[in-house]
């Protein structure tokens, strides 16, 4: 009887060691966890204090995470909304999850995505974000298909439509993409972002409805504030070519906004193309003042560079164009035929 006491005392001591490491391993605030010694700071510090209270409220990981979140601590803000879909099933944690994943893991967002639905099915914010996590992978059928699930079941969901509109437009698609956002403008008409989603695409296909479009914008805009309905409007001037009205509009985008550095590098090509090289030069170099880190700058110095005969200063500024965006073929291959 003593021998099977004391055998039953060391089980349980045993179970007790065991519980608390488990515990301490799921603890986000544990003396373990990395994030320890930034979690007993403030701000976090109260919330970290009333987890230790109450380990199994779901609420407080909740509202740490989203503090995280907020200062950009990424990691242990992914932590604390694991932490709290681990404790209970809701929408927003797996929402919390989701949204962290897609930002740097794709994949692990589809997987848990596919998972978090099993358990939430009618979630249209978790389906949504399903085809966020197929269009940062590339698999646009799969995205396409993602929102015509929805859509099936809420044809008048404005995010969901000008989502599938934006992947049917980088599908070669416009027509269809246009009467997308059409459909949604017609929902939303107050929504500024759809505004411009809807003119740009207007611009780019040289449809004379962006005229129209951004006018109504810039009645709207009392202060003054927005350059980029001139610019659209510039753009689809450019594609017409329609060059004086395009840089007219361009200059008044820039008049509205100096730091639209993007009004300065359609304004370039247009000066580039009509041979006037001095012009286009000073257009470019006036958008690297403005902004030292902005690749096309350089790369339209480069060109102008190259076309007046500086093949060395052309070299160079191609090179620190491809030195600020990795992604810049056309500056490589600019670069790499100097250097021949």
């Amino acid at each position: 009887m003593t021998i099977f006491c004391k055998t039953g005392a060391k089980i349980l001591t045993s179970l007790l060691f065991l519980l608390a490491i488990i515990s301490s391993c799921n603890d986000n605030s544990s003396p373990q966890s990395p994030y320890a010694d930034l979690l007993s700071e403030p701000p976090f510090s109260g919330l970290t204090d009333s987890i230790q209270d109450e380990p199994n409220m779901d609420l407080l990981y909740f509202k740490r995470a989203v503090l995280l979140n907020t200062n950009n601590y990424l990691e242990p803000a992914l932590a604390d909304f694991q932490k709290a879909w681990l404790l209970k099933k809701d929408e927003r944690y797996a929402m919390g999850i989701s949204n962290l994943l897609l930002e740097s893991k794709p994949d692990s967002a589809l997987v848990f995505l596919a998972d978090a639905l099993k358990i939430l099915p009618n979630s249209l914010m978790l389906q949504l974000t399903l085809a966020k996590a197929y269009q940062a992978k590339g698999e646009t059928d799969s995205a396409i298909q993602a929102c015509d699930r929805m859509l099936a079941t809420a044809p008048h969901q404005v995010d969901v439509l000008k989502l599938k509109a934006d992947l049917l437009f980088h599908n070669d698609q416009a027509s269809e993409s246009i009467k997308l956002l059409e459909q949604a403008y017609a929902l939303t008409p107050y929504d500024l972002e759809l505004n411009y989603a809807l003119a740009n695409q207007y611009a780019e296909t040289e449809n004379p409805k962006v005229l129209a479009l951004c006018d109504s914008l810039i009645r709207v805009d009392t202060l003054g504030l927005y350059a980029e309905p001139y610019y659209l409007k510039g753009i689809f001037y450019s594609n017409k070519n329609e060059n004086v009205k395009a840089i007219e509009q361009y200059n008044l985008s820039i008049q509205k906004n100096y730091q639209f550095l993007n009004a300065y590098i359609e304004k370039a090509k247009i000066q580039y193309n009509e041979k006037k090289y001095s012009e286009a030069l000073k257009t470019a170099e006036l958008a690297a003042s403005i902004k030292s880190t902005f690749p096309d700058a350089y790369f339209w110095v480069g060109k102008c560079k190259e076309a007046m005969g500086d093949l060395p200063n052309a070299s160079v500024n191609y090179r620190r164009a491809f030195e600020l965006d990795k992604t810049f073929t056309e500056a490589k291959e600019a670069m790499d035929r100097l250097s021949k």
